[in-house]
């Protein structure tokens, strides 16, 4: 079955940057788009960034756009989020996610499969 792996959450001051890995195994990169998402306390998960099969179509929330860099490498197996200048309102949970179709969604409910999520905390 196709596992989904997050790692590179932490603490960090605001302003700071983090990376962030999603290591898969199975099928996923045979195909699949990959997106990440995030859900802070009491609200809706919402799409971070997403990244086609192929690596050249890039999805990005307003919230993000200018400041996080989506970028996948498929002979390693591992999709990347490069958060930079970070703000405390992207405290959340970061989740990877996967999609059984080689092309973007927007929508959590079009990812079939998800890892297990990694803290992201932005202090002020």
């Amino acid at each position: 079955q196709v596992q989904l792996v997050e790692s590179g959450g932490g603490w960090v001051q605001a302003g700071d940057s983090l990376r962030l890995s999603c290591a898969a195994s199975g099928p996923t990169f045979s195909n699949y788009a990959m997106a990440w998402f995030r859900q802070a306390p009491g609200k809706e998960r919402e799409i971070v960034a997403a990244i086609s099969w192929s690596g050249f179509t890039t999805y990005y929330a307003d919230s993000v756009k200018g400041r996080f860099t989506v970028s996948r490498d498929n002979a390693k197996n591992t999709v990347y989020l490069q958060m930079n200048s970070l703000k405390p309102e992207d405290t959340a949970v970061y989740y990877c996610a996967a999609r059984r179709y080689s092309v973007i969604g927007t929508k959590a409910r079009e990812y079939d499969y998800w890892g297990q999520g990694t803290q992201v905390t932005v202090s002020s």
